[in-house]
């Protein structure tokens, strides 16, 4: 759909000193800080998270993405050079489709062994560059040797992410994490804890659904024009009775908060799709001058540059009012990305 606000990707850059991005979450999930920005007024507040029953006004209800990630990245050798891979999809019993590295290591026919007993031979080299693999057994097997599939840009290599596999296998994780199969976390969710949301469920409902976090969350927008870019598709089950209780909370008067952009898609795809079916696809694309229909005020973390969740947020908070705000979170020592820190935008 497109919106007509032709905006230049470049908009949406802006310089982040390396030393913060966050390449190990804080000690206690709720512990992280939270900045809020009131989007009217464009005043913003610092807090920590475990502040956020505070915060709410007293007539919201938060509805979740209860999507489980999936151990999807995977190390190996290929004789004697080492490779690493990205599980992206599942397209039989034995047969994945990767992303992997180094690409001349992964060619057709190459045998790729993961651990004693556990290989793959590479099928295909797509046109895209993924590689098709046949593993020799099994992949549900297959997945006790994963690792947690990390963004690149915590450069977990091999020796660390050994070291950390089960730490990173726990926090990348939501603790309402449940259904479905995602190859990314709903990062703005990683800062809840069970007694957080026993505190919040004393305020107000907490509703979940599922998108299933794919390449299109994390995929590089190439075009120089924001609305040329198209998303990629993820699967959304949001199951007829979440709706109904969604749209009888709205109809009271109660404003929708929307933990992370995922739940955001969701909900936004809903709307402008009506779905019949409880599980259904979204290639939605939401930049600024698009027109929410169900979200009233979002928990997210901080995003890449250029990347759809930033620009995402933009369409929510407005660009300029969102630059202000992480320009402050820069200068105020904030935590970046997937095991950053995080913004309550009302």
């Amino acid at each position: 759909m497109v919106y007509n606000v032709p905006m230049r990707l470049d908009q949406f850059d802006f310089p982040l000193p390396p030393e913060r991005i966050a390449r190990f979450p804080v000690d206690r999930r709720d512990e992280s800080r939270l900045l809020r920005l009131e989007r009217a007024t464009g005043r913003i507040s610092h807090h920590c998270f475990f502040d956020l029953p505070d915060l709410l006004a007293g007539d919201e209800f938060l509805v979740v993405n209860n999507s489980r990630v999936t151990p999807a990245r995977f190390f190996g050798r290929v004789g004697e050079r080492r490779v690493e891979f990205l599980v992206t999809r599942e397209t039989g019993t034995d047969l994945t489709e990767v992303l992997g590295k180094p690409g001349k290591a992964l060619r057709p026919g190459a045998l790729v062994e993961v651990a004693a007993g556990v290989t793959a031979r590479v099928e295909e080299v797509q046109s895209s560059g993924k590689r098709v693999l046949r593993w020799s057994r099994p992949f549900a097997q297959v997945r006790a040797h994963g690792y947690a599939p990390l963004p690149p840009y915590l450069h977990r290599a091999s020796e660390e992410a050994d070291r950390f596999r089960v730490y990173d296998l726990d926090r990348y994780q939501t603790v309402y994490a449940r259904a479905g199969s995602s190859i990314a976390a709903p990062t703005a969710g990683l800062h809840f804890t069970p007694e957080l949301l026993a505190r919040l469920r004393e305020k107000c409902p907490v509703i979940e659904l599922t998108l299933d976090v794919g390449e299109a969350t994390f995929q590089k927008i190439e075009a120089e024009n924001v609305e040329d870019h198209r998303m990629g598709r993820e699967t959304i089950h949001l199951p007829h009775e979440v709706r109904r209780r969604i749209l009888a909370l709205k109809g009271e008067g109660k404003k929708l908060l929307a933990v992370g952009t995922t739940s955001v898609r969701s909900l936004e795809t809903w709307a402008r799709d009506l779905p019949e079916g409880e599980t259904f696809d979204s290639e939605i694309f939401i930049y600024p001058g698009f027109s929410f229909q169900r979200v009233d005020r979002l928990v997210t973390n901080f995003h890449l540059p250029k990347s759809s969740l930033f620009i995402l947020t933009a369409a929510f908070a407005g660009l300029e009012p969102l630059q202000e705000a992480y320009r402050i979170a820069i200068k105020e020592g904030y935590r970046f990305f997937s095991y950053g820190d995080a913004m309550l935008i009302v």
